[in-house]
């Protein structure tokens, strides 16, 4: 299963930053630049993406952390990859990893910051534990991980359309999500705050170790 999703993106990878502009909810842009600006990291620090994808998030991260700072995108499709360097070739501090963000390479402590923006719910239940564990471990004491997904909308016909889009990755998998996300979270960190994107469309957990 694992071979055929990273088959998968390695495919859509060719076609992913235009699905997302043709169907993005987030017409302005705002989501990601308002999740950096939320990230507790200064100049000089490390921040890691996990399932970055194509690096959308990647460049205002670079921004925060500054000339002297490191940034480290992970995602388990060379696909994906590829076209994130492009995208970021110009951010020397900018750092991409292929790796499964349920076994990362990286010691412990390492992390000032951990973000995950719309793919935490693409990831099954068991590995969706292990990538919290894994989190846990490469961040510093006191440090945070802030994770970005689709809040559920308030207008009936969307919200019926999202819970179609949930339960496509699996009826059991999508309630479960929807039910224990924040107590999952919570059995992990000693502290999770909700804050809602601008846009409204989108939900950012704050974790702090």
């Amino acid at each position: 299963m694992q071979n055929y999703r990273r088959s998968y993106y390695n495919l859509f990878s060719r076609f992913y930053d235009r699905f997302v502009a043709l169907h993005a909810s987030d017409a302005q842009s705002v989501a990601r630049p308002y999740l950096s600006e939320l990230v507790p990291a200064t100049e000089g620090e490390r921040i890691l993406d996990i399932c970055t994808g194509t690096g959308s998030l990647l460049p205002y991260l670079c921004r925060k952390v500054g000339r002297n700072g490191s940034v480290f995108g992970v995602d388990f499709s060379r696909g994906m990859l590829a076209v994130n360097r492009q995208k970021t070739k110009a951010c020397q501090n900018i750092h991409l990893v292929e790796a499964d963000a349920a076994f990362l390479p990286f010691a412990g402590s390492t992390f000032d910051a951990v973000t995950c923006s719309h793919a935490f719910y693409e990831l099954k239940g068991e590995a969706q534990e292990r990538v919290l564990r894994e989190i846990l471990r490469i961040l510093k004491p006191g440090k945070a991980f802030l994770m970005m997904e689709h809040d559920v909308p308030e207008n009936s016909l969307v919200r019926a359309l999202f819970y179609v889009r949930m339960t496509s990755m699996g009826a059991k998998r999508a309630l479960s999500i929807l039910k224990h996300e924040r107590s999952t979270l919570e059995s992990c960190f000693s502290r999770v705050e909700k804050v809602s994107s601008p846009s409204g469309h989108s939900k950012i957990l704050i974790c702090r170790k």
